[in-house]
């Protein structure tokens, strides 16, 4: 069973002022999540898209305004935001300090089964 300690992570391409990296990755024993900390800068987010797949959003520092659907809700660190399959949804960090989150799928890359309804996908996976 991996231990997977935080500081030997596998930081990820992004977004501008959007850090990631990798929890989980191929070669690791998991077979069906996908999970990923983030530093999200201040101004900074995703834009509006959809998964086939649920995702949970654990706020650890920081804060998130979130829409999800019609609402904007802004959410502080110690709470999750949960997103069921083909829900529209987008966030950006606010406040005075970047976000740090925790991003969770119970399945793996669940970014190849995303739609972006604004913007487009991450520098990962925009080739």
């Amino acid at each position: 069973m991996p231990i997977i300690d935080h500081d030997d992570a596998v930081e990820v391409p992004w977004r501008p002022n959007y850090r990631k990296w990798l929890i989980t990755q191929p070669g690791d024993g998991t077979t069906s999540t996908d999970a990923s900390l983030s530093e999200v800068g201040v101004g900074t987010g995703a834009p509006l898209h959809t998964h086939e797949d649920d995702e949970l959003i654990v706020i650890l520092r920081g804060s998130l305004r979130v829409r999800i659907g019609d609402e904007s809700h802004d959410v502080a660190a110690d709470h999750t935001v949960v997103v069921p399959p083909g829900v529209p949804h987008g966030f950006e960090a606010i406040g005075d300090a970047p976000a740090r989150i925790l991003g969770f799928f119970p399945a793996q890359d669940p970014f190849l089964r995303t739609r972006f309804i604004e913007g487009g996908p991450p520098a990962i996976h925009s080739h």
